[in-house]
């Protein structure tokens, strides 16, 4: 039997119930801690949340506030909103993780996302040169290679250098990067 050492799951393992009640994304962004909620950043129209189960470090969603299930049911200024945050979100991983490339996505409909959450959101997935090796491909296993409160931390410093930051936020008393794109 493969054993991987994940002692940070404890928390979620031992949670007495589900600590969301409806759609995580229209709840997380309204919570006190953005940092314990995942919230990086936030603009007027959306935010970005660290994804809680990524495919690489860095793995964050661009989110609209509005629940919507498809990016043509946005106004133009929530779009464009959106589509901003998008590119500062990949100048933020690039100016604090590094990546080599990044995946950009979204998964509409129902079947298309697997079933799961129908709030539109955009993946934004850092990749780098040698991510996808042996473990993945013949061990059925992904190995993510660093904490999420790390990455965390680097995420909300690569927003907090970004120039349309107007509140770059403290990431230790839980405060998420506000934006303003002028839109």
């Amino acid at each position: 039997m493969d054993q991987i050492f994940a002692p940070w799951r404890i928390e979620w393992v031992e949670r007495d119930s589900d600590p969301i009640d409806g759609c995580p994304f229209c709840v997380l962004p309204d919570r006190e801690d953005a940092r314990e909620a995942r919230v990086v950043a936030r603009s007027e129209h959306n935010y970005v949340l660290l994804n809680n189960a990524p495919y690489n470090p860095g793995h964050a969603m661009v989110i609209p506030d509005d629940h919507v299930e498809d990016p043509t049911d946005l106004d133009d200024a929530a779009l464009l909103d959106h589509a901003r945050l998008k590119a500062a979100t990949l100048e933020a991983l690039r100016r604090d993780l590094d990546p080599d490339g990044v995946n950009t996505g979204q998964n509409l409909g129902g079947d298309a996302a697997g079933g799961s959450i129908d709030h539109l959101h955009t993946h934004v997935v850092p990749r780098w040169s040698g991510d996808t090796n042996f473990m993945p491909v013949t061990g059925n296993t992904k190995v993510i290679v660093e904490a999420i409160e790390r990455t965390y931390e680097h995420l909300h410093a690569g927003f907090a250098a970004d120039e349309n930051a107007t509140d770059p936020g403290d990431v230790d008393a839980g405060d998420a990067v506000e934006l303003d794109f002028d839109v």
